[in-house]
């Protein structure tokens, strides 16, 4: 019987027609993701100069005269800029008080959220009560009503609560989110219970366990949840129109709405106040910018 070694085969080597073939291959696969690749760069390259055009020509525009822009041919960039309209518009319209009323609400709202959204979050991660996957339930199927079918409700429990017409009302009405409840919850159901069992075996309560060891741990999600909500709160638009009548109530977005309409002839002037509008967003994307993809990466945890 002939030993293992002398019954082996040796493998037949690749004749050059095989070869040549693989590297065929090879080149047209090259090839192919080559082109992908440019075809990929060319449609993200036209999706961001859609998103920064209009920026960009905001921006331009509240540097320019309104001569200078209705000129023909128009210029991209303002060929003598000024800040004439920036003084105009804080010099003729209470818009710092616009900024102080939406500032008021929007870092309100993001605090009163991210304190709400954590202690539920915590009751529905570690506590077991009757109803709570019911409850859990309900207040997800929240999620899929539209805002606007909420808007009649709403406003009338805030005429009930005598709130119309006041900062309250845009305060109150945002504190309570659904999405910022689930993101707490699905966070801390990551949290080892040992934790909290060893915290209570010391002696703490559910509030300082919640404040001492539960707060520290959901930085990540905190940070993710602060950002949208104080974002989504500046940018609000329709339940501010709801519920505020008096101009010195308003805050940016709607009050941009009453300042085109008073200066619609004036472009530049509108330009300039949206674009002090966008700094406070443009502050928070410079500073967290980092925070902001790894919110949008949070968001998708299980």
């Amino acid at each position: 019987m002939a030993s293992p070694l002398t019954s082996r085969v040796p493998a037949a080597a690749p004749t050059p027609a095989s070869a040549s073939d693989s590297t065929r291959h090879g080149r047209s696969r090259h090839r192919s993701g080559g082109a992908g690749q440019i075809v990929l760069y060319v449609v993200l390259s036209v999706a961001a100069i859609g998103f920064v055009a209009p920026f960009v020509l905001m921006v331009s525009n509240s540097l320019k005269t309104a001569q200078e822009i209705i000129q023909v041919p128009p210029s991209l960039l303002p060929e003598h800029p000024t800040f004439a309209n920036f003084a105009f518009v804080l010099q003729n319209s209470p818009y710092l008080v616009w900024y102080r009323n939406s500032l008021l609400v929007a870092v309100s709202v993001t605090v009163l959220t991210l304190f709400t959204s954590s202690i539920a979050g915590y009751i529905f991660a570690k506590f077991t009560f009757p109803g709570k996957n019911v409850v859990f339930v309900v207040l997800l199927s929240t999620m899929m009503i539209p805002a606007p079918v909420l808007l009649i409700p709403s406003y009338l429990v805030m005429n009930f609560l005598h709130l119309l017409n006041t900062l309250w009302a845009l305060v109150v009405g945002s504190i309570v989110s659904a999405f910022g409840i689930f993101l707490m919850r699905q966070f801390i159901a990551a949290i080892p219970d040992d934790l909290v069992d060893a915290a209570r075996l010391d002696g703490a309560g559910e509030f300082a366990i919640y404040w001492r060891v539960i707060l520290p741990l959901t930085g990540p999600a905190l940070a993710a949840l602060g950002i949208f909500t104080f974002l989504g709160s500046w940018n609000d638009y329709l339940w501010p129109l709801i519920v505020i009548n008096d101009q010195d109530k308003m805050v940016v977005p709607l009050a941009l709405t009453y300042f085109n309409s008073q200066h619609a002839q004036r472009s530049d002037l509108v330009m300039a106040a949206a674009t002090m509008a966008v700094v406070p967003v443009c502050v928070v994307f410079l500073f967290f910018q980092r925070r902001i993809v790894n919110a949008f990466v949070l968001t998708g945890i299980k």
